[in-house]
């Protein structure tokens, strides 16, 4: 069964843990992630960016194919769909479609429009029972076409947003989707702190959780993110993995080439990187 977020963030943040947000891509994606979750007891929260969305044929398949996962796999761990970085259309869509949780980035949009349509998908989420992610600022990088140039936020903006009754507040601090640069200077500390006073006890996000050193993310936690997002790291594993039986021969000794045993490989790679994840951010035996 499908959960709000909200509740399983608010556990994070008082118990100073994260919950790990792990994008997914295709079926192998999502069995890894929920089967590793169910092995360490930890909450989890499954991505869907619109592109992602698009790729699995639409948000009603991908939502009916998690509900089935679940059932058919057993899943006793708090599970939250959830649409990563949304925009005003696909958070509707994702209503429609049954996701438990969506997250909309109004953070290109002017504060004041962001506010508006913030507000009205509030009142939409709590009437069903869903939680709701908001944007300030911009998270660095581009993932499925959306491209932010890094802007970290501004307390007082993040503070209108969050006083509308939101969920989580991500707020970009120098974070960025992808690789990291190797002159990459860092996660702005001094803005999440401000941040952190002017939102109070709401539950922060961190995007582009790929690569950012252990100590950054364990300070970050302590300074009240309480949802990571990884989605990068996932795919550099996959594909290594997948790379390394090609190029073994796997593929061509007997059935290997049976997408099965193909993609079996990635599939366990996404495992691992899954569950060094949720060690690091402290959620394993948290469900």
């Amino acid at each position: 069964m499908l959960v709000s977020a909200k509740e399983m963030l608010e556990k994070a943040r008082d118990g100073k843990y994260a919950v790990g947000q792990f994008n997914i891509n295709n079926l192998e994606w999502t069995k890894s992630i929920l089967l590793t979750a169910e092995e360490l007891k930890s909450p989890v929260i499954l991505g869907v960016s619109e592109g992602a969305g698009k790729y699995m044929t639409g948000f009603k398949t991908v939502s009916a194919m998690v509900k089935a996962m679940i059932e058919e796999l057993g899943i006793t761990v708090p599970v939250a769909l959830h649409l990563d970085h949304g925009t005003y259309e696909g958070c509707y869509k994702c209503i429609e479609a049954g996701f438990s949780s969506i997250m909309f980035d109004g953070s290109h949009y002017p504060i004041e429009e962001n506010v508006e349509k913030t507000r009205e998908l509030v009142k939409i989420c709590a009437e069903k029972g869903m939680s709701l992610e908001a944007e300030v600022g911009s998270i660095g990088g581009e993932e499925d076409g959306v491209v932010g140039m890094g802007e970290c936020a501004d307390p007082a903006e993040c503070k209108k947003i969050a006083d509308l009754g939101v969920d989580m507040l991500a707020a970009g601090i120098g974070n960025i989707h992808g690789q990291y640069p190797e002159n990459w200077p860092g996660l702005r500390f001094d803005v999440l702190e401000e941040v952190k006073k002017a939102v109070g006890d709401m539950p922060l996000v961190l995007h582009g959780g790929t690569g950012i050193p252990e100590d950054m993310i364990k300070k970050a936690i302590s300074l009240g993110v309480a949802k990571i997002n990884v989605n990068t790291e996932c795919q550099l594993s996959f594909a290594a993995a997948t790379r390394k039986y090609i190029e073994a021969g796997k593929d061509l000794q007997g059935k290997g080439f049976d997408p099965r045993k193909l993609l079996a490989p990635g599939a366990e790679a996404i495992k691992e990187t899954v569950k060094e994840k949720m060690e690091l951010f402290g959620s394993v035996g948290k469900a």
